[in-house]
């Protein structure tokens, strides 16, 4: 059987084959190319897209401006300014070590802290290494260009007067929020509300394009305040001057107008300057005037005067035996400097009679007196809302026994804060009628309580004339040049631990001005003066007279004591 021989397959057929394998394969890559781009390009487009928004896309925040803090007139008192913090992508910057050095150098830090830090976060995409940098070192940064290393707007806290408002409006930490005083008490006014937005950032973590803003940022609130930067200014040098001549540990000055309650000036000493954190300590920057409390010593005693007169269980012209010059309550002697003998209720206010005043304060029905005080905010919290602020010590009628009040009539176990006791001696001014303290100011004066008589407080605006103008009355240093002031001098012993400090004193005075129709109420306190003086006739006195003389002309008060100026003066005031 003859087998079938198949015919040799030519050269043309061979390449023939082997054209038509080539074509489908590269037919099937084709294929496979086309698959894989609709695969990617259509059928998970949208789980790419997201993968590589979250890789290259993120959310940035856009801050907001702070409000502003103005004076009364609009006077900025703290301001937002622009500044810049510098961020970096350790993952990234790690690769160029040289750029360290020269990103150290621009922000003007030192370049091993900056190294330590960025190498010890290695797994961080975002690290802060510059907070609040000043806009000529900011620029220098983003001069460099330097990979991984970011740059945000935000805004910096600026007071442009300095330690004259410091203890008022306090400050703000690296997050811009309230940290004391003003800024913390109005954080929820003043705090915008930060936008933000979405940006695409390359490989080296520089922003290439905004996408789109999710959110505006919305500013926060202007605060205006009830101060008045002349006067809180002429009270911060005369208290600061006041503290360095007589030696003293520190002070307190506050004024509140009389008519609504709006406080025109707060200020402690020593102050500290909120532009400048970098030494803050809590005992510099505490707002002794509504934190601290203190025995008011011989200031308290108008008071009881008060409460006296409204319950019928003295008279104005009453007249008073002092003698012997020292009265006996209980186990305890209360003395007087001179023996006054019998003296009228003026004579014992104007000199200052701890006796005088024994006998009023024993004579008074204790709950009326308890209504009476709390009626002028002692132990209570005035309205300001200033943080941390003190509500004092006024113990309940119930443990007060005739020791008490003995000691209470010349203003021991009592505490208050030197602004409850303006605001006490601003409702004395206002013939009765308690406004709340306010540290906002006042367009239309709320119409207030009233408290006491108005005719009470105009009679012991009256007796208060005489501690000014009485020979021998404490407060003559108190006195202003055509103005009649009222007002109440005090010294008082300082507590300590179980009892007083022997030569430890803090001196006082509170007044009204003008007091023929009181428009401001002052109180001047002097912690621990040390120079030879501590009486508060004395030390306090005259920073009274120095600061409510120049706070009358700035509010264009006119005189109401003319009378008593010389005809020279007259003449020349005329001729000018």
């Amino acid at each position: 059987m003859k087998s079938k021989l198949k015919p040799p397959v030519t050269p043309a057929q061979q390449f023939a084959r082997r054209s038509w394998v080539m074509v489908g394969l590269l037919a099937v890559l084709g294929l496979g190319i086309l698959a894989r781009a609709i695969d990617l390009q259509v059928l998970k487009h949208g789980f790419l897209t997201e993968q590589g928004s979250e890789r290259f896309m993120r959310t940035a925040s856009m801050p907001a401006h702070r409000g502003n803090i103005v004076d009364r007139f609009g006077e900025p008192i703290a301001v937002s300014t622009p500044v810049t913090t510098v961020a970096v992508n350790p993952s990234i910057i790690t690769q160029y070590p040289d750029d360290l050095a020269l990103l150290a150098q621009a922000m003007q830090v030192d370049q091993d802290a900056l190294i330590r830090r960025v190498s010890s976060n290695p797994d961080s995409s975002y690290l802060v290494v510059g907070r609040h940098i000043q806009p000529e070192d900011a620029k220098r940064v983003e001069s460099l260009k330097i990979p991984g290393v970011l740059t945000e707007r935000e805004y910096q806290r600026y007071y442009p007067a300095g330690e004259v408002t410091g203890h008022v409006l306090g400050f703000t930490g690296n997050e811009d929020q309230g940290q004391e005083g003003l800024e913390l008490g109005f954080e929820s006014r003043l705090a915008g509300e930060n936008g933000q937005r979405r940006i695409i950032q390359d490989r080296k973590g520089q922003v290439v394009e905004t996408v789109e803003s999710v959110r505006a940022p919305k500013a926060g609130q202007q605060l205006v305040t009830s101060l008045d930067l002349r006067i809180q200014f002429l009270a911060y040098r005369e208290l600061k001057a006041a503290i360095q001549d007589y030696k003293a540990k520190s002070g307190s000055i506050v004024i509140i107008d009389v008519r609504t309650g709006e406080i025109l000036a707060m200020v402690d000493q020593p102050s500290f300057n909120p532009n400048d954190r970098s030494h803050l300590e809590a005992q510099i920057y505490r707002n002794r005037a509504a934190v601290d409390v203190l025995e008011p010593g011989s200031t308290m005693k108008p008071f009881f005067v008060i409460a006296g007169l409204a319950s019928g269980k003295i008279k104005p012209d009453e007249i008073i035996d002092t003698n012997p010059g020292f009265i006996r309550v209980g186990m305890n002697t209360f003395e007087d400097e001179h023996n006054l003998g019998r003296a009228d209720i003026a004579t014992i206010l104007a000199k200052s009679s701890n006796v005088g005043m024994a006998h009023i304060g024993l004579r008074l029905d204790r709950p009326f007196l308890y209504k009476t005080l709390q009626g002028f905010g002692f132990g209570k919290l005035t309205t300001t809302g200033f943080p941390g602020e003190s509500a004092g010590v006024l113990s309940s009628p119930a443990n007060w026994g005739d020791v008490w009040i003995a000691v209470a009539a010349h203003g021991y176990g009592i505490s208050v804060t030197p602004l409850q006791l303006a605001q006490a001696y601003a409702t004395i001014g206002s013939y009765g009628v308690r406004h709340p303290a306010t540290l906002l100011r006042v367009d239309n004066a709320p119409a207030g309580t009233q408290v006491v008589d108005p005719k009470v407080c105009q009679e012991v605006i009256s007796l208060l004339e005489n501690v000014v103008t009485m020979p021998g009355g404490t407060g003559h240093l108190a006195s202003i040049r055509g103005y009649r002031v009222a007002g109440k001098t005090g010294t008082a012993w300082k507590s300590s631990q179980g009892g007083y400090a022997g030569g430890k004193y803090e001196a006082l005075f509170a007044g009204l001005v003008p007091a023929s129709q009181p428009r401001l109420a002052a109180v001047v306190v002097i912690d621990e003066p040390s120079n030879g003086k501590y009486y508060g006739g004395d030390v306090a006195a005259p920073v009274f007279s120095s600061v409510m003389s120049g706070a009358l002309r700035l509010m264009a008060i006119p005189p109401d004591d003319l009378e008593r100026l010389p005809s020279t003066t007259l003449v020349q005031a005329v001729q000018k």
